[in-house]
C-alpha cells in the first residue's frame, strides 16, 4: 500500500502568490472581461465568463498534461497556432473598439458569447506562457500524480478568481460609458491595450 501523498500548504500559498501576480495581471482575458463588464454589465457578461474559464482551463490541462511541451517543440505547429489566435483577438478588438454603448445594446453581443470567450480562453498567448510558468514554479506533493493533481484544483480556482474579479471591474466603469463619446474613448482604449498585451505575450 501506497502512503498517502502529504501536500506543501506553504508551496500550496506560494503557488496562489505566484499565479495572482502573472496569470491575474492584464492581458487579452482581463482586459476583454474589463470591455464586457463596462459594456454589458456582469449578469449578462456569465456566458462569457463561463467561456474564458473554460478555455483557460483546457489551457492548464494541456499543460498538466505535457500536450504544451509537445506542441511546442513542433516551430510550424507554434507558428501556426500564433496566427490563428493574433487573427481571433484582432477580429476581437475590432469589435471592443466598435462595441455600442450600453443605452443603445441589442439582445446579445455575439463578441461577448460563451463560444467567443472558449476560444479566446484557448486562443490566448498568455495563458500558455503564464499558466505553464506558473505550473512549474513549485512542487506541492511528493509524488507526480499529487502534484499535478492540487495544482489543477488550485489553479482552477485561481482561473475563476482572476476572472470574476476582472468582470467586476469592468462594471465599475460602467457609469462611464453613459456618455457615447466617452464610451468610444474607452472602447478604443480597451481594444489597444488588448492589441498590446497580446502583442507583448507572442513576444515574450
Amino acid at each position: 500500500m501506497h502512503p498517502a501523498a502529504v501536500i506543501h500548504w506553504v508551496s500550496v500559498g506560494q503557488l496562489l502568490l505566484i499565479s495572482l501576480a502573472i496569470m491575474g495581471s492584464p492581458g487579452p482575458v482581463t482586459v476583454s472581461l474589463v470591455a464586457a463588464g463596462s459594456v454589458l454589465g456582469v449578469r449578462r457578461s456569465l456566458p462569457y465568463l463561463v467561456g474564458l474559464i473554460v478555455g483557460s482551463t483546457v489551457v492548464l490541462v494541456a499543460v498538466a498534461t505535457g500536450i504544451t511541451a509537445a506542441l511546442l517543440a513542433l516551430p510550424a505547429i507554434g507558428s501556426i497556432l500564433i496566427l490563428i489566435s493574433a487573427a481571433y483577438i484582432l477580429w476581437l478588438a475590432y469589435h471592443i473598439a466598435t462595441a455600442p454603448v450600453p443605452s443603445k445594446l441589442s439582445v446579445g453581443t455575439k463578441a461577448f458569447s460563451l463560444v467567443s470567450g472558449a476560444v479566446l480562453g484557448v486562443a490566448n498567448p498568455k495563458a500558455w506562457v503564464a499558466i505553464a510558468a506558473v505550473f512549474t514554479s513549485v512542487h506541492l506533493a511528493d509524488t507526480a500524480t499529487a502534484d499535478v493533481a492540487a495544482k489543477l484544483v488550485a489553479l482552477t480556482a485561481m482561473i475563476i478568481l482572476i476572472c470574476s474579479t476582472w468582470l467586476v471591474a469592468g462594471q465599475t466603469i460602467a457609469p462611464l460609458m453613459r456618455d457615447v463619446r466617452g464610451a468610444r474613448i474607452i472602447n478604443v482604449a480597451l481594444a489597444v491595450v488588448l492589441v498590446s498585451a497580446t502583442a507583448l505575450a507572442v513576444l515574450h
